[in-house]
């Protein structure tokens, strides 16, 4: 057995997992800030210089609050609802290749925990599982409110992973394979052009049941807040609730990252050869070229969200069946016809 390989993707799984917390804690003040510039005001500035430390005080309030489960809930599974949907958006990040592998030593250490060949379908099913949690949740919690709000989150999930799959496969057309890194390595090759030029189409399509999938505006009906009080977490308080909360923005970070890989080139770094360079300095121009393009994303989820009116539920199904569905299925059919004459 080789112990170094494990304690090198033990190292690894740690780190990507403390830096996503650490990213999506700040997201939450990013965010904030984002809607206070959108609607000019200033925004959190009081805890610490320019209000740096507002996520470690928000942090530090849910976890002192009191952790109350209701009398008439599911226990065991009101505590497993939330752990659920924080495992399954964490889980994703094990296979998104961060950037080329760094050399200590002369060894070269991949920045990638597990480079599996069925990396797309691996991200598909696990972002499906995130769904349970909100269902379980909204089911446990015993309140009408909730368990409307996650029938909604079921069936929205269910309505858009269908012409998001599509417009994956589309893009497997393309690429010819499932792996991850191999899709990004496509597209960093020497006069390849990202695939979001081949698949503008493919992208928008994605992009939007993203939007759907981390249950963000317009498409945060499971949270309807005018509708549904608090949505699926209503009777949730103390870090259970905070896991939930978490779990959005991590989700919206993973989804960044896959669409970052999918479509503009992952760690690529626009004409830049990279092997050319040091095999380190490579790998951090790699590193900050996904997290640039990652937090490029996230300020457009934040736009979005302030910017753009909640849908009715009607308005949000429609749009997913009679709208992106066709769409997914004539941009899978056009992409497959012109395969087959290039090839031809």
């Amino acid at each position: 057995m080789d112990w170094s390989f494990i304690l090198e993707k033990i190292v690894l799984i740690v780190i990507v997992i403390l830096v996503t917390l650490g990213l999506a804690l700040y997201t939450t003040f990013a965010e904030r800030k984002v809607a206070a510039f959108l609607q000019d005001r200033p925004g959190p500035n009081r805890v610490g210089p320019m209000g740096l430390f507002q996520p470690f005080a928000d942090g530090l309030k849910l976890i002192m609050k009191e952790d109350l489960i209701p009398s008439h809930a599911n226990k065991q599974l009101f505590i497993l609802g939330p752990f659920l949907a924080m495992s399954a958006a964490l889980l994703v990040s094990g296979i998104i290749p961060w950037s080329t592998p760094i050399e200590i030593n002369h060894t070269k250490i991949s920045l990638q925990i597990a480079d599996i060949n069925i990396g797309v379908l691996y991200a598909f099913a696990v972002v499906s599982i995130g769904v349970y949690g909100i269902l379980i949740g909204g089911w446990a919690s015993n309140n009408k409110f909730s368990l409307l709000a996650a029938l909604r989150g079921a069936s929205q999930a269910i309505s858009y992973e269908l012409p998001m799959g599509l417009s994956l496969i589309a893009l497997i057309c393309l690429t010819g394979t499932l792996s991850l890194s191999d899709i990004v390595q496509q597209q960093a090759q020497a006069g390849h052009w990202w695939y979001v030029a081949y698949q503008p189409l493919g992208f928008l399509l994605f992009f939007i049941c993203a939007l759907a999938e981390c249950n963000r505006t317009p498409f945060d009906l499971p949270e309807a807040e005018n509708e549904l009080n608090f949505g699926y977490h209503q009777e949730y308080s103390s870090m259970k609730l905070g896991f939930y909360l978490f779990a959005e923005y991590v989700n919206m970070i993973m989804s960044s990252a896959i669409m970052a890989c999918l479509y503009f080139g992952g760690y690529d770094v626009p004409f830049v050869d990279e092997t050319l360079l040091n095999p380190n300095l490579a790998a951090v121009l790699g590193l900050i070229s996904i997290l640039f393009k990652i937090v490029i994303f996230l300020f457009v989820f934040m736009w979005i969200r302030w910017t753009i009116p909640r849908f009715r539920y009607d308005q949000l199904m429609n749009l997913g069946w009679k709208k992106l569905m066709p769409l997914a299925l004539a941009n899978l059919i056009l992409t497959i016809f012109i395969s087959l004459i290039l090839k031809s």
